[in-house]
């Protein structure tokens, strides 16, 4: 049986991480969906191997640029420097000009310098002291933080949150998955065996399948129907903005086609739905004390229903 591009670089990724296959699908639906990730995490839990892995399964292009407080903004994108040899001004590009970016600990940066990453990622391009420059069509950013270290840190404004399209995190795994990290990693690291299995020209050419995935209305309403339960639920002081609402159904779309369908289920909006909006819905002051974002999001999908029948 022949596997298809999307199930190659799954089985790719997967003979690096360990006992991480639900993320691993959400990170790559992501990328389809021209979407970015912010990994929460304790350190060492495995991001920069698995945006390692990623890159090379790509064939594609990676950076890594570690955030903290003293970055600027031309460290991400890029700036003009003097030569003097040839008494011209030369582009140095940024780390950002990548398929793959790794923005290590994000939330170490200032806001200033964090804001040079919002253009890049919203509209694959930067601008360098007024000149708008292209970015690879298929760029991913993965950002990472640490959900329980604050000193000397940044939180993500609203604004720099909505631009990524799931927040995930990988976690510790069960005891069977430490014993296997030890064994595949004794000897030496697996991630050194991932070669290419698709391109970042076949990935652009996927990203613009996807959006010819069918939707029928019922799944359209039952988006609107979410939408707007995270706007009126009790506990939330503000919902997600009409960008999500498109963000949730082209993550859908991107769910069916990693699922191998040309149509969207009720299910593939439900399984994209908790990593989309915890980091978008805002909870009262009140609220805090008693939910967080997962358990308000968990309590909206089980209030609202879903179509019982999709076809199209």
């Amino acid at each position: 049986m022949t596997l298809s591009p999307v199930d190659n670089l799954l089985a790719s990724i997967n003979h690096v991480i360990v006992g991480k296959s639900e993320q691993i699908r959400l990170l790559i639906t992501a990328l389809l969906a021209r979407g970015h990730v912010l990994l929460e995490d304790l350190p060492g839990m495995g991001k920069t191997v698995l945006a390692k892995t990623l890159a090379q399964a790509i064939g594609g292009t990676y950076n890594r640029l570690q955030f903290t407080a003293d970055l600027l903004p031309s460290d991400v994108i890029g700036l003009h420097v003097y030569n003097q040899r040839t008494q011209e001004f030369e582009l140095r590009r940024g780390p950002i000009f990548a398929d793959v970016l790794l923005a290590d600990e994000i939330n170490r940066a200032t806001p200033r310098t964090q804001s040079g990453l919002l253009e890049g990622m919203e509209e694959r391009q930067v601008t360098i002291e007024g000149i708008t420059l292209p970015l690879p069509p298929a760029m991913f950013v993965i950002a990472t933080q640490n959900p329980i270290e604050s000193e000397g840190t940044y939180p993500l404004p609203e604004a720099q949150l909505d631009r990524f399209l799931f927040k995930l995190s990988l976690g510790y795994g069960t005891r069977e998955d430490s014993r296997e990290i030890l064994r595949r990693f004794r000897s030496d690291s697996p991630l050194g065996e991932v070669k290419p299995v698709i391109t970042v020209d076949e990935i652009a050419a996927l990203q613009q399948q996807v959006t010819s995935v069918h939707v029928s209305q019922a799944v359209e309403d039952y988006v609107i129907d979410l939408t707007e339960a995270t706007r009126s639920h009790r506990s939330v002081e503000v919902g997600i903005s009409p960008r999500a609402m498109l963000a949730l159904l082209r993550a859908a779309q991107a769910a069916a086609f990693v699922a191998g369908r040309s149509y969207v289920l009720p299910d593939d909006v439900k399984w994209v739905f908790p990593s989309l909006a915890t980091h978008r819905i805002r909870l009262s002051m009140e609220a805090e004390l008693h939910v967080t974002e997962a358990e308000v999001a968990a309590q909206i999908l089980q209030s609202v229903p879903a179509p019982v029948e999709e076809s199209v």
